[in-house]
């Protein structure tokens, strides 16, 4: 059987949100959204978890994770540090946000050697995806997947958020992910969009929506160390520019290196993306309990 890592980024600066949301509570126990993550991934039998952090909150970080956690499966933490580039490039380039989520999953080169799942610290994939995810990884021994969501319950009644939109050819294989910004719900239901201009379809509530849920392999450190230094040559990203997992993943599908699969995840997703939608992710939490879904305790 081959051994399973998630891979959690947990490294975000929570702008639109007002803080550091990755360590809130939203259990009843106060425990933190991605636990429920890490809960799932072990039902699901998953073997390791790998923690993408910033060194500044390194220690109240393990403080409410490890000890809770270190005896259900492996845990490795490792730090996004804006310095941490290929070799060759200058170390001191001027930057004040993250790299992107390219760059994040990057800093896990030396911590994962086998299949692993990449999400978000502060979103839920739910239990499902994560069978899935293992699934795939069992009967598929060289291409990606990336696990989707219905576009309409994804949306925030607080504001705009920006989701990848998902093509497919006929064989249910990306064809291309469109990074689509501030998508928002109009008077009249009907959902829009601000960025790009035209992505060539309408929205609708059950177009396939990236939550940043992939199946990948070992092989994306090699693709996105090339890429990443390409993204690092034009100067004109070095102040703002974001390094992006969907850009690894387009580059691997237009070389036909490998393929990617879409995976309905036939799971429900919520998230906080705004201080407003804690409390609906707090109640989200408090009904997958009474279900019996979860414990009371996770650990």
């Amino acid at each position: 059987m081959t051994k399973k890592t998630l891979l959690i980024l947990a490294a975000g600066m929570g702008s639109r949100y007002g803080g550091l949301k990755q360590m809130d509570g939203f259990g009843p126990n106060e425990e933190l959204l991605m636990e429920y993550s890490i809960y799932d991934a072990v039902q699901a039998g998953f073997d390791k978890v790998v923690f993408i952090i910033r060194e500044s909150f390194d220690e109240a970080f393990r403080n409410v994770i490890h000890n809770k956690w270190k005896d259900a499966i492996e845990l490795v933490y490792v730090h996004q540090k804006m310095d941490d580039l290929p070799d060759g490039f200058d170390r001191k380039i001027e930057r004040e946000k993250p790299w992107g989520t390219g760059h994040a999953v990057w800093a896990a080169r030396h911590a994962i050697d086998g299949p692993f799942v990449m999400i978000n610290a502060d979103d839920f994939y739910g239990r499902t995806a994560y069978m899935k995810a293992a699934e795939f990884f069992n009967t598929n021994d060289k291409d990606y997947a990336v696990l989707a969501y219905q576009l309409g319950p994804t949306l925030s009644e607080h504001g705009t958020v920006n989701r990848g939109i998902c093509f497919t050819d006929a064989d249910s294989n990306l064809s291309k992910i469109i990074e689509t910004l501030k998508i928002g719900t109009e008077d009249d239901g009907k959902i829009s969009y601000q960025e790009p201009e035209d992505i060539g379809v309408e929205l609708k509530a059950d177009s396939l929506a990236s939550m940043n849920m992939f199946c990948l392999r070992a092989s994306y450190f090699n693709y996105s160390t090339q890429l990443f230094e390409e993204f690092l040559n034009d100067e004109k990203n070095h102040a703002k520019g974001e390094f992006l997992v969907p850009t690894v993943i387009d580059y691997t599908i237009h070389k036909d290196l490998l393929q990617t699969k879409v995976i309905d995840s036939q799971s429900n997703w919520f998230g906080v993306t705004y201080k407003a939608d804690q409390e609906s992710a707090k109640k989200e939490i408090e009904a997958l309990i009474a279900q019996g879904v979860y414990p009371d305790a996770l650990a």
